[in-house]
């Protein structure tokens, strides 16, 4: 029997941070992910950071789609503010409550296909209005919850479980973010808590459109064809009186290394990504040689991960717009229906 329920109870000696809170208060539900899988990481670097910034749980919006990422706020941030939207629509709806309460700080969590593929309209324009947000995606290359489909971002050559290649152009997230305007861009990969806890900490504490690309492997769809533990090499060797499947456990991908280093992480299928991290004298706040950076290694084959880009002046979609300081769900029927008067002088000044 499996429970799915987390004590109440916390130790009376866990510490706590400057608001009273301890780690436990950031945590959410058990997570329903396979054993191992890279979101979860996640999820747990998302706890440490709100932990570590004295984040007010209640301050906290947190929005995803479709898709396993998107199971994942359900995993942090218990006594936040939460919705889960429809498959791609992530964007607007992060957007909409955005305007309507500009006092909460907003978390947007997706996926490579809820925002690569059809969220990616969606994901172009929230990042040009330079929302005032964090977005993360969980970068795994396929889909897992249609059994492990290439995704938009899937590297082209590389292999399914069936050992099919992916021959289609990869999109880049990162180099789309930057395109576009988001103010603080940023790569890092799952098992480097020692990376991203910081990067997420940035981003929450960042006025405008902050985006993550996490690279989280998928343990459950890496076992290729020609491999005899493979699961349908047992299904084709087995007298079998029912169908079911099991994810058997993995162990957790971590990676450890200096700024300015490479360093070659295996997966569990026997592919290999090569992460460089920047180095110490990296000037992020230079657009234009961030995206030369990331074509430069990407041609070499390797992953660049790091705070690629801030604008340290950044300024949000409601300096933009020019909208009133208080939030707009807190005014009342008197400034919102201002009456006769206020709309004869806005018709006049449009004439």
């Amino acid at each position: 029997m499996t429970y799915l329920a987390k004590p109440k109870l916390h130790h009376p000696t866990l510490a706590k941070n400057s608001v009273g809170y301890t780690r436990r208060d950031y945590e959410g539900k058990v997570s329903t992910l396979c054993a191992g899988c890279g979101h979860d990481s996640i999820s747990a670097a998302i706890v440490q950071a709100c932990w570590e910034i004295d984040l007010e749980p209640h301050r906290m919006a947190k929005l995803s789609g479709i898709g396993c990422s998107s199971k994942t706020p359900d995993y942090f941030l218990g006594n936040s503010h939460g919705f889960n939207s429809v498959h791609g629509r992530m964007p607007s709806v992060l957007t909409g409550a955005n305007l309507a309460n500009r006092d909460l700080i907003y978390m947007g969590v997706s996926g490579d296909g809820d925002s690569a593929s059809i969220g990616i309209g969606q994901f172009v324009h929230i990042m040009r209005r330079g929302v005032n947000m964090v977005y993360i995606v969980e970068n795994n290359g396929v889909y897992g919850l249609t059994k492990g489909q290439f995704s938009a971002t899937a590297d082209k050559g590389s292999k399914s479980k069936r050992g099919v290649a992916n021959m289609d152009e990869p999109l880049d997230l990162v180099g789309m973010a930057l395109l576009l305007g988001a103010t603080y861009v940023a790569r890092s990969f799952s098992g480097d808590k020692k990376q991203l806890v910081p990067l997420i900490k940035g981003a929450i504490q960042h006025k405008g459109a902050a985006f993550i690309d996490v690279i989280s492997p998928c343990v459950a769809f890496n076992n290729h064809a020609g491999s005899t533990k493979s699961y349908e090499y047992v299904r084709q060797h087995n007298e079998a009186v029912n169908r079911m499947d099991f994810i058997e456990e993995r162990d957790e991908i971590t990676a450890d290394y200096a700024p300015g280093e490479v360093v070659n992480v295996p997966q569990h299928d026997g592919s290999v990504i090569r992460l460089r991290k920047l180095a110490a004298g990296y000037d992020p706040t230079d657009r234009i040689a961030a995206m030369h950076h990331l074509q430069e290694r990407g041609a070499a084959g390797e992953v660049v991960t790091g705070l690629l880009y801030i604008d340290p002046d950044a300024v949000d979609m409601h300096e933009h717009i020019n909208t009133i300081e208080t939030p707009l769900n807190q005014l009342g029927v008197a400034e919102l229906c201002p009456g006769g008067v206020a709309l004869e002088r806005i018709n006049a000044s449009l004439r």
